[in-house]
């Protein structure tokens, strides 16, 4: 292989990894919400982030998730797309109830935030 086909193919494989790790960044962490009882479970799959880095706001119905990590020191990545950077802005599909207590758990890389929504009543469809 001649050195400009080397060239082009390594600085080819660096954009890839790069825009790669954008998409990444920008779709991750993937979320599951579902109702259950009286409140609504947000579920986000975070693993590589040290609990202390993961930060939740509730902003009205909007939940924001951001995290930040660094690379380890001495390690070459040669293809890299695991997200270093999670910013995640949710708008919940019920409204919180401002009263309620919050809560978040975090454990073997996942995320769990428990919110309060105001009440919920069936409606009986005859």
């Amino acid at each position: 292989m001649s050195d400009l086909a080397k060239y082009i193919s390594r600085e080819l494989s660096r954009e890839l990894s790069s825009r790669s790790k954008a998409f990444f960044e920008l779709v991750m962490p993937p979320i599951d919400i579902y109702e259950e009882g009286s409140e609504l479970a947000v579920v986000a799959d975070m693993a590589g982030f040290d609990k202390q880095s993961i930060k939740t706001t509730l902003s009205g119905s909007v939940l924001t998730i951001a995290a930040k990590r660094e690379a380890p020191e001495g390690i070459v990545f040669h293809w890299e797309q695991r997200p270093m950077k999670i910013h995640r802005v949710i708008p919940l599909p019920l409204p919180p109830d401002p009263e309620g207590e919050i809560t978040a758990k975090y454990e073997n890389g996942v995320l769990t935030v428990r919110i309060p929504v105001k009440g919920t009543r069936s409606v009986k469809v005859e």
